[in-house]
């Protein structure tokens, strides 16, 4: 199977609310299956960002089934799925492909592709995800907390210590495991060795 079809899979099995339908449709006829994850760090190519999603989905979903707490009982399989395979959605029509001079093993130059980013709509990266997921069906405060923090220390709106965030972090503790999924998932699945 391919990212595409694993992800909707997972997508249809887990996610059931009002608006899940359409949400899906959204992203089958956006470029979510096709954008790379990010432009120049991890999975920067094609398809990219479907593979990152799944990469965040299975982190955390084990996560979640590891985590011995009375409030980790509580989180669904449609949370877990909603938070995963949707922390990203942000980056949909976000990557656009240039080109760049590049000198070649033989001495000679060519053009080659790289990714750029074009930010058509410039609401941030988690809050972003929030707005757009929020378009179609409706979020759990708990998993609008989660995905809007997923970025954690790596988010702009810590340039000045990160209060917000720790606050979410202590009243929300789910929002660390998404938090540290999607950095499993970038720097363990993901890492370019």
């Amino acid at each position: 199977m391919s990212y595409k079809e694993d992800f909707i899979a997972i997508y249809e099995q887990n996610i059931h609310r009002e608006g899940a339908d359409a949400l899906l449709e959204y992203l089958k006829k956006s470029d979510f299956f096709t954008a790379p994850a990010s432009s120049r760090f991890h999975l920067a190519e094609e398809g990219g960002l479907a593979k990152h999603s799944l990469n965040v989905y299975f982190r955390l979903k084990e996560l979640v089934e590891n985590e011995a707490r009375s409030w980790a009982e509580n989180i669904t399989d449609e949370t877990v799925a909603i938070c995963g395979l949707l922390h990203d959605v942000c980056k949909i029509s976000m990557y656009k492909t240039d080109y760049r001079n590049q000198k070649q093993p033989d001495g000679s130059w060519a053009q080659v592709p790289y990714y750029t980013i074009d930010e058509a709509l410039p609401y941030g990266h988690g809050e972003k995800s929030v707005y757009i997921i929020n378009g179609f069906m409706r979020l759990t405060r708990e998993e609008a907390i989660a995905i809007n923090w997923h970025m954690g220390s790596f988010d702009e709106r810590n340039a000045h210590g990160g209060k917000v965030m720790a606050q979410a972090y202590e009243k929300f503790p789910f929002a660390v495991l998404v938090h540290a999924a999607d950095l499993m998932a970038s720097y363990l699945d993901e890492a370019s060795r």
